[in-house]
């Protein structure tokens, strides 16, 4: 019987390590994109800017798909968790997601960055589309709990994209109160659609 605990307490700390080297090479991953581009990651400069041997990047990720998928994974998971601590909150969940996307402008630039360069690249690389798509789902998730008109859904989906892309682009503090009214035209009632007067045939 102790052999056995042994055996396991040995499985459960090789299955930690691995875990953790795991989640090393990714933020490496992460990293590499963040400075040279989704075009600057290869098996060596992630080995080299986490600070392991090539072969051991390849061991976890045997290859560059596995690795890609598995640094957008770990972004999108993340983004996964943040909409739905927003959907789950009470509150303005505009509010909420406005603050978000102006994170891409100061604390959170390093990943949304890397995310848009690996969104991008997945244009070009199958393997990388249905993580890719995690972020418009998110919000489109997030959207559906605001209005029930798919117009509009689809409207807040690509603005909120756009505006991650714009914050990106700024180089400044992104201002919250704007992004939320630009977030907030998207879901706005557009009113009764026009009642049209049937025509007679006359001219």
């Amino acid at each position: 019987m102790g052999g056995t605990d042994d055996d396991s307490g040995h499985t459960d700390g090789r299955r930690l390590r691995g875990e953790r080297r795991r989640a090393e090479i990714i933020e490496a991953t992460l990293a590499v994109v963040t400075r040279d581009g989704a075009a600057g990651v290869t098996h060596r400069t992630v080995a080299r800017q986490a600070g392991i041997t090539t072969s051991l990047t390849t061991y976890y990720f045997t290859t560059l798909d596995d690795l890609l998928v598995a640094a957008l994974t770990s972004v999108a998971d993340a983004y996964t968790a943040r909409i739905r601590e927003i959907v789950d909150a009470p509150g303005d969940a505009l509010d909420a997601l406005a603050a978000l996307i102006a994170e891409s402008g100061g604390p959170g630039r390093d990943r949304a960055l890397a995310e848009r360069e690996l969104a991008t690249l997945a244009a070009r690389r199958p393997a990388l589309r249905p993580v890719a798509r995690r972020w418009r789902e998110n919000i489109a998730d997030l959207a559906a709990t605001l209005t029930d008109d798919p117009e509009s859904v689809a409207a807040l989906v690509a603005v909120s994209d756009g505006l991650c892309t714009a914050v990106l682009l700024g180089g400044a503090p992104a201002d919250v109160a704007r992004i939320r009214a630009v977030l907030g035209r998207t879901i706005a009632d557009p009113g009764p659609t026009p009642v049209r007067t049937p025509t007679t045939g006359r001219r």
